[in-house]
């Protein structure tokens, strides 16, 4: 496996943001495998992870076996592709990527070499129809209209935020991400959108218009508020969620509009009485994870989501919080620092570095007390637990501090 593994990680940025004429090919060379069950098709800033664990969660109490895509990984590669929960399992993972380099070997007599994300994606389509899935529920990579993903016709397309993140690749404006992510919107289908700003809203509004694409809108058409989700159809007692925070609300709510349009296109029927129960027994690895007594993970990294994330920190008097913090370079982690400061003043924040070549380091920052050894820390920690601890940014660090909190609750 480490050596699969190993090879798929060689083809890391591989041929970057180069078209989807390539991926389609392969495809086509692998008999469309992604033609065999409906797909909703899920994009955002932030929140889309959220939105389908809750979204999961709902189908599968409703007896549909679901397929899910979703990136990053947070424990294994192979998190990335599961039915019903369930990750893929090594022996099925290593023989789809020798399926997929075989028939690279034709691919490549007309294209370039597949890439990671690629190579993953078409293993996902792949897996999916061996298992006979009722429904795919597929993560989108980085932005919509030029992702890997976009290869398909989704039968709904959300969009659970709009902010400014990947400007590298996706623009340096909200109205050019938000043009981005309606790229998956598809002709004569659905697209649901979250709690947009005012522009991105006009801009999803204008591509649906132009497609001919059912626009349902957060706050319009749909919502979730005390304890209640409302559409122009029902009111569904929603008392509890599994995640927390406000915002898990916003997603929530994406997810039961999805949800119930998906079962009422095919005449499914809906068990009113299992969706609050679903919902609050929603789990999602990494986000707002209560992992231990008072350690919780999230995987902000973006200031958006760190501006969500605060909200929950908020509830706590602020000379009981600590916050470990750990970024790639290539964020905007200056911004996030900068609001963590000025928000919480009185909180203990510390900078910390972790196994990802790219991570932050001890000369990138000035006037933030850094930890040479976050392990270190957090055994100094656990023996007082005298505060409440958020360990927060990039999910490759927030996955990697699981990994090591896990491990040692085995020990």
């Amino acid at each position: 496996m480490k050596e699969i593994e190993d090879w798929l990680y060689s083809r890391v940025g591989l041929n970057f943001r180069k078209g989807l004429e390539r991926v389609q090919e392969a495809r086509l060379l692998l008999g469309k495998p992604d033609e065999a069950y409906p797909i909703i098709h899920v994009t955002g800033t932030n929140g889309k992870g959220s939105t389908i664990a809750f979204l999961r969660s709902l189908l599968m109490a409703h007896g549909q076996k679901v397929g899910t895509f979703t990136s990053p990984h947070i424990v294994t590669i192979r998190d990335r592709i599961c039915v019903d929960g369930e990750p893929i399992s090594e022996a099925d993972f290593v023989r789809l990527v020798q399926q997929v380099e075989e028939m690279e070997e034709t691919l490549r007599q007309s294209q370039d070499s597949l890439s990671f994300f690629e190579i993953l994606t078409l293993m996902g389509f792949l897996y999916f129809k061996e298992q006979e899935v009722d429904v795919v529920l597929l993560e989108v990579g980085i932005g919509g209209l030029l992702d890997t993903t976009n290869i398909v016709t989704g039968e709904i397309s959300v969009i659970s935020s709009i902010g400014l993140d990947h400007q590298e690749t996706l623009g340096n404006s909200i109205e050019e991400i938000a043009e981005q992510k309606a790229g998956i919107f598809k002709a004569a289908k659905m697209a649901l959108i979250g709690p947009l700003p005012s522009v991105a809203r006009a801009v999803c509004q204008e591509i649906a218009q132009d497609l001919s694409t059912e626009l349902r809108m957060y706050g319009e058409d749909f919502q979730l508020s005390e304890g209640f989700f409302r559409n122009k159809e029902r009111a569904i007692a929603i008392p509890r969620l599994g995640l927390q925070g406000e915002h898990q609300k916003e997603n929530a709510a994406l997810a039961i509009e999805a949800f119930l349009a998906f079962m009422d296109k095919r005449n499914l029927p809906i068990l009113v009485e299992q969706m609050a129960p679903a919902l609050e027994e929603t789990r999602w690895a990494g986000r707002l994870e209560f992992i231990e007594p008072n350690i919780y993970l999230d995987g902000a990294h973006n200031l958006a989501a760190m501006e969500r994330l605060s909200q929950v920190i908020s509830t706590y008097p602020q000379d009981t919080v600590s916050i470990l913090f750990g970024a790639l370079k290539r964020k905007d982690y200056q911004a996030m620092l900068d609001y963590l400061q000025e928000r919480f003043p009185q909180a203990d924040l510390y900078l910390t570095s972790f196994g990802d070549s790219g991570s932050l380091g001890e000369g990138d920052v000035a006037g933030i007390s850094f930890l040479p050894s976050y392990q270190s820390f957090l055994e100094e920690f656990q023996e007082e637990k005298q505060k409440t601890l958020f360990v927060v940014g990039s999910l490759y660090f927030v996955a990697e501090v699981r990994a090591y909190l896990l491990e040692k609750q085995k020990n």
